[in-house]
């Protein structure tokens, strides 16, 4: 379940409440998602897709 686990913001999510946010959560997968909608709908990427999103941006 999304809401048991950790979230934390991205570091080029704006400081104000206006700004375009998103959230990762990292455990054996990536879940994505928007701060202001966090009950909304979320990404999900397993390990191997993550890594080489991180890797090759």
């Amino acid at each position: 379940m999304t809401q048991d686990r950790a979230w934390r913001k991205s570091s080029y999510s704006g400081a104000t409440v206006d700004d375009n946010c998103v959230e990762v959560s990292l455990a054996f997968d990536a879940l994505v998602r928007d701060s202001k909608n966090p009950s909304g709908g979320v990404l999900t990427f397993g390990y191997r897709a993550w890594k080489n999103f991180i890797e090759n941006r």
